[in-house]
């Protein structure tokens, strides 16, 4: 991942001992519901001289986040992670080996102290065979372009490939082109996660086998502008349309084969854009939801929970009590009315259960750890995006798809689980008498489509595996037999 430039303020400090003092590894953990979440700073000069850093959280095998700011002033320190809606301020000790201060993500705080390792940054290595690196055997170009009003700039790569020299053509070739959706969250056109960047090993797989390909920033991310914070899933499916838009405007794009392919909450935004576009020629749902969000967070929450080892016997328990406060808390507009009836129906579950079940299942151990999870999940459910998605139905948009549909989702993935979600998917298509689907679950794969063993959402970065060979060669087989 690339370095990111951070921003100076330099009172009292010459560049060269400033380097001197923060360049390093800085260790520390934050505490969460009694477990230790260890975080790793590390920030270096780069060949300019610049500061540049990243971060790392191991527990999670999330290395070289990008901090794409940090501000510095006397002995005060602030690292911004945009990527993860964080902030980390602090101030430096007298001895230069110890930074202390707080942790802000997502509304809340942490208290968060890390300690000087090593005067060098030391990096760990991670392999990730499956991303393209140049020369490619196609054109790449970095493109931008506006929705409707102009109110957002959005920035993404467009792949294309190169026309056959041995082949002499009347005009210049066309190809069938494919739009890539990102899965939920503030995601890059890569929809890079863990250092894994599916979506260019997607887009290069595919242009490969002569399919032109658009992977886009979301809002507020890379090159695109917009406020992804106030946004919406509607608001990213017309993102989508402004990419379309955007493609039938290429003189080598095929106007009448633009398909869509999306990953996660793509793969629901794919289907709400082709139940009102007659332009979409066919959509590709991988770990799309098909049963209600609601139903989706329900099971996931349960499947997370079980690859914790977490028992079956517990989690019997726990499902009704997130279902109730799910129901309750998006039934009530009102922030303190949502909290007042979560804490009763909390404690009324509380009562019946014993306390090892209640902290395995919710990490609640006392008063100050039963606040924080009420707060906490009122505050989720009542920001835009949340509130929002937690209320669609996928079938409401999936009973009105007419083009063809290709919908792959994984054996081993917790968090859309393929089983019910599939069904759900084929019930909907079906209904509409739409002909021209199939649905397949892939055996022994994960929500990132890897082959995987603990099928944790950890190992994610365990695995050196971005996407499993199977599904790409699946995605383009189809492509060119049902649609092309």
């Amino acid at each position: 991942m690339k370095g990111i430039f951070l921003t100076l303020l330099l009172a009292g400090y010459s560049l060269a001992s400033l380097s001197q003092n923060i360049a390093g590894n800085w260790e520390g953990s934050l505490e969460i519901s009694g477990n230790d979440i260890p975080i790793v700073f590390h920030i270096s000069n780069d060949s300019a001289g610049n500061l540049v850093a990243t971060f790392d959280s191991p527990s999670q095998h999330a290395y070289s986040l990008s901090c794409n700011e940090v501000t510095v002033s006397g002995d005060s320190v602030i690292l911004m992670m945009r990527i993860l809606g964080g902030k980390y301020a602090a101030k430096l000790s007298e001895d230069k080996k110890q930074l202390s201060g707080i942790w802000f993500q997502g509304g809340g705080s942490l208290p968060l102290i890390v300690k000087k390792t090593s005067d060098v940054a030391i990096i760990k290595k991670i392999n990730r065979p499956q991303t393209p690196k140049p020369p490619y055997p196609y054109k790449s170009e970095e493109v931008e372009y506006y929705n409707a009003d102009k109110s957002i700039r959005f920035g993404g790569t467009l792949t294309v490939p190169l026309p056959d020299p041995n082949v002499e053509y009347f005009r210049a070739p066309v190809y069938p082109t494919l739009l890539l959706i990102t899965g939920s969250g503030k995601q890059d056109r890569d929809e890079t996660i863990m250092n894994h960047k599916p979506f260019a090993v997607i887009a290069d797989y595919l242009t490969r086998q002569g399919f032109a390909v658009l992977r886009v920033d979301d809002r507020q991310m890379g090159k695109t502008t917009g406020n992804f914070g106030n946004s919406t899933t509607a608001d990213f499916a017309a993102d989508v349309e402004a990419g379309i838009d955007f493609l039938k405007t290429r003189k080598e794009t095929d106007s009448f084969f633009i398909g869509l392919l999306g990953h996660s909450e793509g793969a629901l935004i794919a289907p709400m854009v082709a139940a009102k576009r007659t332009d979409v020629k066919f959509i590709i749902l991988l770990a799309g939801p098909g049963v209600k969000i609601t139903e989706l967070m329900e099971q996931q929450n349960v499947d997370v929970l079980a690859s914790m080892g977490v028992s079956q016997k517990k989690l019997l328990k726990f499902r009704p009590l997130y279902r109730n406060m799910i129901n309750i808390i998006l039934a009530e507009k009102d922030t303190a009315s949502a909290k007042e009836k979560a804490f009763a129906v909390f404690r009324a579950w509380q009562k019946n259960n014993s306390s090892s079940l209640v902290k395995a299942t919710t990490g609640v151990v006392d008063k100050k750890s039963l606040v924080a999870y009420i707060y906490g999940m009122v505050k989720q459910l009542h920001q835009p995006w949340f509130n929002y998605f937690m209320r669609l139905n996928p079938a409401v948009y999936l009973s009105h798809v007419n083009c063809a549909a290709l919908a792959l989702n994984g054996e081993k993935d917790i968090q859309v689980a393929a089983g019910p979600n599939l069904a759900a998917i084929k019930s909907a298509l079906e209904n509409n008498k739409n002909p021209h689907f199939k649905t397949v679950e892939i055996r022994g794969v994960n929500h990132l489509f890897q082959h995987c063993k603990k099928c944790s959402v950890e190992e994610y970065g365990e695995l050196e595996e971005t996407i499993a060979p199977e599904v790409l060669e699946m995605i383009s087989k189809w492509i060119k037999e049902k649609v092309y």
